[in-house]
């Protein structure tokens, strides 16, 4: 399985300290060089734990070359999850991760499977791998990050 990983879920599963257990060596997990160089523009807890996973080969940082799409989506969304979207073409990915309403579109309009953070999230905790003792409180950790979602796309995601 292949999945390809925009800067935004990278950062926040980071920040949760989730990420190093999702990207656990089932798969093969990638992101494009333009999301490695958004993470390195901020030295932070999140840009060491995602550049210690690059390092240690369990996140696969490389470019894309499909540059002509690259550029095309570059005039409706950012490099990174232009970026990202192209790499997910290119190497025929199983899911795509990407938190943005107008990127997951554009994936979902190309083919590519779309998953998000909030996805991530319950995926670990159904596999066990975290426990969400509260709701609530996980809510507002992700309100504290600058996570925005509505409260009724959590609860429909969350209270199924």
């Amino acid at each position: 399985m292949k999945i390809v990983f925009n800067s935004s879920p990278l950062i926040f599963l980071a920040r949760l300290d989730f990420l190093d257990k999702f990207i656990d060596g089932t798969a093969e997990f990638y992101c494009p060089e333009w999301v490695r160089e958004e993470i390195n523009d901020k030295s932070d807890v999140a840009s060491k734990s995602i550049n210690h996973l690059i390092e240690s080969n369990r996140l696969i940082s490389r470019p894309t070359n499909l540059f002509s799409l690259a550029n095309r989506l570059n005039s409706r969304l950012g490099k990174g999850e232009s970026e990202a979207i192209s790499l997910g073409i290119e190497i025929q990915t199983d899911y795509i991760i990407l938190d943005d309403f107008a990127a997951r579109k554009e994936a979902l309009r190309l083919g590519l499977n779309v998953k998000g953070t909030l996805a991530v999230i319950k995926k670990l905790d159904l596999s066990n791998q975290i426990s969400i003792d509260n709701l609530d409180q996980l809510y507002q950790q992700l309100l504290s990050l600058n996570f925005r979602v509505k409260r009724e796309l959590f609860d429909a995601i969350f209270c199924d």
